[in-house]
């Protein structure tokens, strides 16, 4: 038996591709899976535990897209693939069904779900700005 190695391989480009557009599907499957969790109940008191799910998995998903690239517009895939699911699901269906409803719990899905992952990447492309200042 071997001993692991102690060096670390970097991933390709297409690896790293790959694993962006995973992401960022991952992002557009969460938007669809929280919005449709949105309207959840316990007994008769909304329980909108989507929202705090969609603002951590965004986290998430962002802090892991930053493991494959350096550029935070890049980084943010997933947060662009949660827009656009968000955004799908606002349109109207057939015979005029609708998935998000004018509601208080929508607003906060959109909040919650995009601020602690814009803050974030707001927080690196600031140091990002500041150790090019610095060097």
């Amino acid at each position: 038996m071997t001993a692991p190695s102690s060096t670390e391989t970097l991933p390709t480009v297409a690896e790293s591709r790959t694993t962006l557009a995973l992401l960022t599907l991952d992002g557009f499957l969460c938007a669809v899976l929280t919005v449709l969790f949105l309207p959840a109940y316990i007994g008769t008191a909304p329980f909108p535990v989507s929202i705090l799910v969609a603002a951590g998995v965004n986290l998430l998903l962002v802090v892991g897209a930053r493991q494959f690239t350096d550029r935070v517009l890049v980084a943010a895939l997933p947060l662009f693939g949660w827009l656009f699911g968000f955004g799908i699901c606002t349109i109207g269906g057939p015979g005029g069904d609708v998935l998000v409803f004018e509601d208080w719990r929508t607003l906060l899905l959109f909040v919650a779900a995009i601020l602690p992952a814009g803050v974030y990447l707001f927080r690196v492309q600031v140091d990002s700005i500041f150790a090019r200042a610095q060097s």
